[in-house]
């Protein structure tokens, strides 16, 4: 009969029809799910400072989304956060900073985020912290007995802060794989043992009565303590940047210089031409100024773009600078 041929015929068509549409909202579905497992939903995990933050991408790896605050050549006492930014630290799932005081205005963020539940972790208490000695002993005298935020100028305290990193994203951190986060900490942890020999190598070029450190801030205690330097002074007698010298600040530190016999006083290589200024002025023109990268890390190629190439670079020049190479 024609009609049920015709009849037949769309029967067809409109089967075909209904497969080519529940086809459609399968993909449709699959490619949604899709984009969430691989954009959207990847763990996040917010650093303040740019040290923690490299630090932090090796040990992570392609294992969360790793955002960090603070910009290159920053200063870590001064910098702030825009509205994003703060809100940024609300949405993540683990926040890792340095502590101790250090990130001045950006703390109050920290802690917002962690009162609305997310994970925080304050890497500079964990690790052993040092404090600031008396003014005698060549350190910042107003803040003697508190403790000193500039830990990473220890590679060894670095080592264990790194441990202590991967444990809070294998903890808080959920969709991380465990394995793949202990293998980079175990290729970074190398990576770290062999900045720690190397270093020690290479200040043992520096004869025992030239370990004498004069800095812009107090900075490098850790290292000091690490590998043998005695610390004079600095030209600003204090932890933070956001302090200034005074006078007889700088008279005292010309004498305590005068004293030890030094005259190479290390700064920050975003103010190394200001500093040296203001020593030529107060020791009539016989001092030399080297660059260090002391608290920030640069961008990528500018000599400092990652921990371990700021390490070497300073190794490098104060090596260099005490023994008169």
């Amino acid at each position: 009969m024609p009609g049920t041929g015709a009849g037949k015929r769309a029967r067809v068509r409109v089967a075909r029809l209904r497969s080519l549409f529940m086809g459609l909202i399968a993909l449709t579905t699959a490619a949604a799910g899709t984009a969430c497992t691989t954009g959207g939903d990847q763990p996040r995990i917010v650093v303040t400072t740019n040290i923690l933050g490299d630090i932090t991408r090796e040990i992570v790896g392609d294992e969360a989304e790793v955002t960090v605050l603070m910009k290159p050549d920053a200063d870590p006492h001064s910098f702030g956060l825009s509205a994003v930014q703060a809100a940024e630290l609300e949405r993540a799932d683990l926040v890792v900073f340095n502590g101790l005081g250090l990130e001045e205005n950006v703390l109050r963020h920290v802690e917002a985020a962690r009162e609305s539940g997310v994970a925080t972790f304050e890497t500079g208490k964990a690790v052993d912290p040092l404090t600031f000695r008396a003014s005698d002993d060549g350190g910042p005298g107003e803040e003697a007995g508190r403790p000193d935020p500039h830990f990473w100028t220890d590679p060894d305290r670095i080592r264990k802060a790194s441990g202590l990193i991967a444990d809070q994203v294998v903890e808080h951190v959920d969709g991380v794989s465990e394995q793949a986060i202990r293998a980079n900490l175990a290729h970074y942890d190398e990576q770290l043992a062999n900045l720690t020999g190397w270093m020690e190598e290479s200040f043992d070029r520096i004869p025992e009565d030239r370990r004498a450190l004069v800095t812009n801030h107090h900075v490098f205690g850790y290292l000091a303590d690490r590998f043998g330097f005695r610390v004079v002074g600095a030209v600003i007698p204090s932890g933070t940047t956001l302090a200034s010298p005074s006078s007889s600040d700088l008279r005292e530190l010309t004498r305590a210089m005068e004293e030890a016999g030094v005259r190479t006083v290390f700064a920050d290589s975003s103010q190394p031409k200001k500093l040296a200024e203001v020593l030529r002025a107060e020791l009539g023109g016989r001092i030399r100024v080297v660059a260090l990268y002391s608290e920030s890390l640069t961008r990528e190629g500018a000599g400092a773009g990652t921990y371990l190439q700021m390490m070497r670079a300073n190794t490098t020049a104060m090596t260099d600078g005490l023994t008169g190479g």
